[in-house]
């Protein structure tokens, strides 16, 4: 019998346009261990992994994730979707959630409602993300363990393998596809262009200031609220989210 919900969260310190993220501190903690100890305050996840590379400068982030108290799981570089599989295989996981580290802020009450809504419509996958209306730095997929088994097996494109979901999410009826079934998490105000992710320095500088201003238990609308009213927004506007799935196509 395995459990019913794992989050995988994928962690690195290679990134080309700023290496290192994650591992960047603000106010004495790093950008890592804030967001795992957000979404560890989430009610409906059953275990958290910590998924990074082989690659020997990304056993710090491994070494990080134990100390700290959670799972960790070292797997391919490139082959992000391979990493994902071999990380829930022992688990046999019913759900995955699958988030990323440069997330910080991610909120884990947004976490468990789209969690509670992908899997009471019982879908194969659903996001946050198939219409776009929350801000960059909370996005949530969450979708059966069945479909990512399904598109590990199937996936051949370098940049499906490397993204771990576009296979499922190309292939969903959402998008005309027959695989899968898929769901969006609706979001009432589009805030898409609010940027609350870790890509850039603009990025950090955003975030320091947010952290710093505010803490690390404000909801996301609380954060969005002050990024708009305070205008911090023209921090980082000059970045636009999905670029690293553009550059794995261009790559295909």
């Amino acid at each position: 019998m395995g459990i019913k919900t794992l989050l995988i969260t994928q962690a690195r310190t290679g990134s080309t346009r700023l290496p290192g993220k994650v591992l960047k501190t603000v106010l004495d903690k790093t950008i890592l261990q804030i967001h795992l100890e957000r979404i560890g305050k989430s009610k409906n996840i059953s275990e958290i992994i910590v998924a990074t590379t082989v690659n020997e400068e990304d056993k710090i982030i491994y070494d990080y994730a134990i100390r700290w108290g959670y799972k960790s799981f070292r797997g391919s570089e490139n082959d992000v979707l391979d990493r994902f599989y071999q990380a829930a295989l022992p688990y046999k996981p019913e759900w995955i959630v699958r988030v990323t580290s440069d997330c910080p802020l991610l909120d884990p009450v947004l976490l468990d409602d789209v969690i509670d809504y992908i899997q009471t419509a019982n879908v194969d996958y659903g996001t946050n993300c198939f219409i776009l209306s929350y801000p960059d730095g909370q996005d949530i997929e969450v979708f059966k363990f069945a479909a990512l088994k399904k598109a590990w097996h199937e996936a051949v494109l370098k940049s499906d393998r490397e993204h771990v979901t576009t296979y499922i999410r190309k292939n969903s009826d959402v998008k005309g596809g027959t695989l899968f079934k898929g769901i969006n998490f609706p979001g009432k105000t589009d805030y898409s262009e609010i940027r609350m992710t870790l890509d850039e320095n603009a990025d950090l500088e955003l975030l320091t200031r947010l952290i710093i201003n505010l803490g690390v238990e404000k909801t996301w609308l609380e954060y969005t609220k002050y990024i708009i009213k305070h205008e911090l927004y023209k921090i980082n506007q000059n970045h636009h989210r999905g670029e690293g799935y553009l550059k794995s196509l261009k790559n295909d």
